[in-house]
């Protein structure tokens, strides 16, 4: 089976071909303010340079921070209604409450708080009021506004308020984009309201965004099925992922992790990612990124959803360098580093000049580093690999030593060695970790909900045969389907047996 993966980063969009287990090929090419353009260079760049027939190739992998960059710079975003299923409990912090002013200006277009939701236990607070959620959807019908988020209290429990008012949404608008707040979140309702907003002001762009993705691979003259990853690094169909574009927020360490992974043939261990502009540093478990269990901000906006657990540096091969005092970042200059670069003629001083001028690349003119005195240098590698080694600690769950995988376009900045780590590896292939994890990915399928009423092996059987579910329609193939998560936590205050139950199973591509 052949596969194309391509991670489109702030400096470099990255392309492998992975041919069975084998990679066939890879490029890095400069990453372009038009990202599909940049995708369609990619493409094209690795069947140039592998010779592959693009008849042969089955599918497409692209991990792209395009989402999360439209929430970052307020670019791309639909005005959206919230319908918040709580009355008369929860109204006391309505939606959009916590979000930045300009964001929340930006896409705030109604707000709607009905009678309804449930108690913890599963009984509803009070009867779901569909008279009021009708009077609703002709509100935001005469408003003009196309995408509307639904939450409501404990959905995560039983979706069923949810899910009717969807249903009476869609009678009123049928053209609306409804995101329903179970198919993202957790049992936080802030949180998952907001994962909820933010994923349905993104429903245009996603869609947009996804059409020309699958435009430039046809003429790439491929007939593969596209994918697009997640944020636990596996993939998703790009018809799943035009309608969850959160999923992919944090797509591209993950993709640098799961590479990692692959590359080094190790399950467990801290990956540094260097890339052009910044830092990623992440724990492997089991050769997959380990989940943030607390509250991940997306743009100022305070959500709770599957996220890896990750800590970004400002520091990457494009990072500016100060001359007096030496300072290292945060600024960089992302993808003009191939033109601003002292190396490539340019006159900014980066951390791909130092490395050049100390001889750890062969990289552009080294000439034009050759004036760079000793004393800078020394000074700036100390604070690089003084901030990359406190944050590796930071990162560290045990007080032994671990392995740490170094990989990216600038892992040349990760020192050699480090207190506190066993071994540094560096691997084949390392430049395009990312490109690489997008290309082996697996589909996953996940689910955390409460159970009541059943037994422990009942409730974690109901949830896997829900979460296998979710895997098939995001894409896999059913007889592949593992198991490679599983909590349950029993919920001693609440009558009955009641259990939360978290379950993930991945599994290969149909």
């Amino acid at each position: 089976m052949k596969r194309i993966g391509i991670d489109v980063g702030g400096t470099n969009t990255d392309a492998v071909l992975v041919e069975d287990d084998a990679i066939a090929g890879a490029i890095k090419t400069p990453t372009t303010a038009d990202v599909t353009a940049g995708i369609a260079a990619a493409l094209k760049g690795i069947l140039d340079a592998t010779g592959a027939d693009p008849a042969s190739v089955d599918a497409v992998m692209i991990g792209t921070t395009h989402f999360t960059n439209a929430v970052a710079q307020r670019k791309g975003l639909t005005r959206v209604a919230a319908v918040r299923i709580c009355l008369p409990a929860s109204a006391s912090l309505e939606p959009f409450i916590d979000w930045p002013a300009d964001l929340r200006d930006e896409v705030n277009g109604a707000i709607h708080m009905l009678e309804g939701g449930h108690e913890v236990d599963g009984r509803p607070i009070v009867p779901f009021d569909e008279d009021g959620m009708r009077r609703a959807a002709r509100d935001i019908r005469a408003r003009g506004i196309a995408s509307v988020g639904i939450t409501s209290v404990f959905s995560p429990l039983t979706a069923e308020f949810e899910e009717r008012a969807g249903d009476i949404l869609r009678e009123e608008c049928p053209d609306v984009a409804v995101t329903l707040s179970h198919a993202l979140g957790r049992i936080g309702l802030l949180e998952r309201e907001n994962a909820t907003l933010l994923n349905v002001c993104l429903h245009d762009l996603a869609r947009t965004t996804i059409d020309a993705f699958t435009r430039a691979i046809a003429d790439s003259g491929l007939d593969a099925q596209l994918y697009i990853t997640q944020n636990d690094g596996t993939v998703m169909l790009a018809e799943v992922a035009a309608a969850y574009p959160v999923f992919s927020f944090a797509s591209g360490p993950t993709n640098s992790m799961r590479g990692a992974a692959y590359l080094s043939r190790r399950s467990d261990a801290i990956v540094v990612d260097v890339g052009g502009t910044t830092t990623d540093i992440g724990m492997l478990r089991n050769g997959f990124p380990r989940e943030a269990n607390n509250v991940v901000e997306i743009g100022g906006v305070r959500t709770l959803f599957r996220m890896p657990d990750l800590m970004s540096l400002a520091l990457g091969g494009g990072t500016l360098v100060g001359r007096e005092p030496v300072t290292i970042g945060p600024e960089s200059t992302g993808y003009e580093l191939m033109t601003r670069g002292l190396v490539f003629g340019g006159d900014a001083l980066t951390c791909t000049d130092l490395a050049v001028a100390r001889g750890l690349i062969d990289l552009g003119d080294g000439d034009a580093v050759g004036d760079l005195a000793p004393a800078l240098l020394d000074a700036a590698f100390a604070h690089i690999h003084a901030t990359i080694a406190a944050a590796i600690d930071h990162m560290k769950t045990e007080a032994g030593e671990i392995t740490v995988i170094a990989v990216g376009g600038g892992a040349f900045l990760v020192p050699p060695a480090m207190d506190g780590v066993a071994e540094v590896i560096r691997v084949p292939h390392g430049a395009v970790a990312n490109a690489v994890g997008a290309a082996i990915a697996q589909v996953s399928g996940e689910v955390d909900r409460i159970f009541q009423d059943l037994s422990r092996d009942d409730a974690i059987d109901e949830a896997r045969r829900i979460a296998e579910q979710r895997a098939i329609d995001a894409g896999a193939e059913g007889a592949s389907l593992e198991l490679v998560e599983v909590e349950d936590l029993p919920l001693a205050y609440l009558p009955g047996n009641s259990l939360r139950v978290r379950v993930r199973v991945v599994g290969d591509i149909a």
